[in-house]
């Protein structure tokens, strides 16, 4: 994962913030939308990649840690044949953009809320993920061709 100035976090999460609910009418929410947590990269090759954004670019990168549950090891890389990263990659032999994930003070109450309005999620829990911390993602195809990742604050 790369970790993303706060300039460029900044900025990203204002493009999509919005006028407070109760502004517009809409009773509030539940649960908040946080601070950009990570953009993550799929990469082919973990070390060319690391080099690239760590000694080039100057980013902030995540140690190479083994996530067998979600089939990916960080930077993301697939672990395993049946790694969801493995098919991505076959379908994007450079790599690239893989999700974003964003924090949410509840994530419960932020999935209950989605779903409700008709969000998918691609899975039926929220599970662990690389930070420790209960994680969803929604499905790309109700957030405008985003995988977006959401991890409990």
């Amino acid at each position: 994962c790369l970790s993303v100035s706060r300039c460029c976090q900044h900025a990203m999460m204002r493009a999509y913030s919005t006028t407070p609910a109760l502004a517009q009418g809409v009773p509030g929410s539940v649960w908040k939308l946080g601070r950009l947590n990570h953009i993550a990269i799929a990469v082919p090759d973990m070390e060319k990649a690391t080099s690239l954004y760590r000694d080039i670019l100057g980013a902030t990168v995540s140690d190479k840690v083994p996530l067998p549950e979600h089939g990916v090891y960080t930077l993301l890389h697939p672990l395993g044949q049946k790694s969801p990263i493995a098919g991505f990659l076959q379908k994007n032999k450079a790599g690239g953009m893989h999700h974003i994930c964003i924090e949410v003070d509840n994530i419960n109450a932020a999935i209950a809320d989605l779903k409700a309005k008709n969000i998918r999620t691609l899975s039926a829990e929220p599970r662990i993920g690389a930070h420790g911390k209960p994680v969803m993602f929604l499905h790309p195809k109700d957030c405008d061709g985003v995988l977006v990742e959401l991890e409990e604050a």
